[in-house]
This record gives structure tokens, C-alpha cells and sequence, in this order.
């Protein structure tokens, strides 16, 4: 039966993934995103159903548009593929639940997010609002007690407000304002794992904006800005699943 409900959770979570990158790219443009026929990014022709398939038609395409051969990015798909695996990996982590619903509505908005902000390099508000409002639920749901609800809050303002004042003292240049609410959100998500996150996130920061820096040309290193946002998400949820606790890696390398 748990194959079954994994099963079933993987492919509601490609379906869901595959929604989300319509509404982001719509989001913003005056373009509707429920109703509306999807169309091929090359050429603009309407896309028929059989293209729509998540992970299967990028597949079956082998990676190319059906109605003018243009090659398809691997984006969709593999956002597709992560999202539903955290689906069954999160139905696995809580059980048949509320806290699950609340956890998964979370988990896509959080996409939502960290794709907007690699197209655009900002955070739309109102999807914040509504992330953080989804993670303050599951929170409430997932924490045993008083004691712990408090302290989950007052590691996750104390993350909040550290990355806010980074933003202050570097003007807005080595952070974005809109990073901190969202650190807020991860960390009220992620209950007692939020400060190995936190961690988790500059580390993996560090190494890809090392290595995209890198990649560039000498000339073109100056000024080049790498969004936050996904590497918050990758800490935090690197934290949660994998239960790594930063103080034990720390006596551990010592």
C-alpha cells in the first residue's frame, strides 16, 4: 500500500511542478494561468495534450519540441522529477496527515519561489506572504508542544533578522531583503533542523558561486549576481531530510 501511495504522491507531485512552471512564467505578464491554451516557447504554436505529459513527453520527445524541433530546457523536467520525489519522500517522512497536505502545498509554493527568482532575481510579495502564512501551518502541526513551537520561532526570527541586517549593512548588495521572510519560512518548515540549514545554505552557496564564477570569463566576474533563494531551499531541505546535524559534522571533522 505505501508503494502504491509513493506512487501516486511521485506523480501528483510531477503534475504539480509542471503547473507551478506555467504560473511562473505567466506570473506578472498578464497572461492567465488557469485557463488558456500552453504554448511552444520557439514558435508559439499551441501545444497539443499529448505534449503536456510531465517527465514522460520531454522523454518521448527526446528533448525537442514536437511542432518545430526546437531543443526543450531540461528545467521542467527536472523540476518535475524533484518535486515529486519530495512528495513520496515527505509521505514516507509523515504519514497519511495534515501536516502532510500543509507540508506539500508548501514544498510547491516554495518552488514557485525559487524559480521566479532564478527568471527574475526578486521575490514576488504576495506568494512570500502566502509561503510563510503555509509554513507558520505546518509548523502548528508538526511540533509537539508549546516549548518546542517557541523555540522553532525564536531560531527562525534569529535567522530572519540576521540575514535582514546583512541587507542593511551591505545595502542591498550582498543580500535581498525579501531572502529574510523567506529564511523565516524555511526555518518554521524545517522545525529543529532550521540552524543546520542555515548553515547548509552558505556552504552550498559558496561552492556553486565559486564555481560559477569561475566559469566565466576574467573580464565578466565583476558584478555577476546569483540568486539566494535556491540555495536557502537546498540547505534547509538538505537539513530536514537527511537529518545531518551541523554540530555532529563539526565534532566529526575534528
Amino acid at each position: 500500500m505505501a508503494i502504491i501511495v509513493s506512487i501516486a504522491l511521485f506523480a501528483l507531485g510531477t503534475v504539480v511542478a509542471s503547473f507551478v512552471g506555467v504560473v511562473v512564467a505567466r506570473l506578472n505578464t498578464g497572461q492567465g494561468f488557469v485557463f488558456g491554451r500552453s504554448h511552444c516557447d520557439a514558435c508559439n504554436k499551441p501545444l497539443p495534450p499529448s505534449a503536456l505529459v510531465p517527465v514522460i513527453s520531454y522523454v518521448a520527445s527526446r528533448g525537442r519540441s514536437r511542432c518545430c524541433g526546437a531543443f526543450l530546457s531540461p528545467v521542467s523536467p527536472l523540476t518535475e522529477l524533484l518535486l515529486g520525489g519530495l512528495f513520496a519522500i515527505t509521505y514516507h517522512a509523515l504519514g497519511f496527515s495534515f501536516a502532510l497536505l500543509s507540508f506539500l502545498l508548501s514544498l510547491s509554493l516554495l518552488l514557485s519561489l525559487v524559480l521566479y527568482d532564478l527568471m527574475h532575481q526578486i521575490l514576488p510579495p504576495p506568494l512570500l506572504a502566502i509561503f510563510v502564512a503555509m509554513c507558520a501551518v505546518t509548523c502548528l502541526l508538526l511540533e509537539p508542544n508549546f516549548s518546542a513551537l517557541l523555540d522553532t520561532f525564536l531560531v527562525a526570527l534569529s535567522i530572519a533578522l540576521f540575514l535582514a541586517l546583512i541587507h542593511v549593512f551591505s545595502r542591498g548588495r550582498a543580500m535581498g531583503l525579501s531572502d529574510a521572510p523567506l529564511a523565516f519560512g524555511l526555518a518554521l518548515l524545517v522545525g529543529p533542523a532550521a540552524f543546520s540549514g542555515f548553515i547548509f545554505s552558505f556552504w552550498i552557496g559558496a561552492v556553486i558561486g565559486i564555481v560559477i564564477l569561475f566559469s566565466r570569463p576574467r573580464g565578466s566576474r565583476i558584478g555577476v549576481e546569483v540568486p539566494f533563494a535556491p540555495f536557502l531551499a537546498a540547505g534547509f531541505l538538505l537539513a530536514y531530510y537527511t537529518q545531518w546535524n551541523i554540530f555532529t559534522i563539526a565534532a566529526a571533522l575534528h
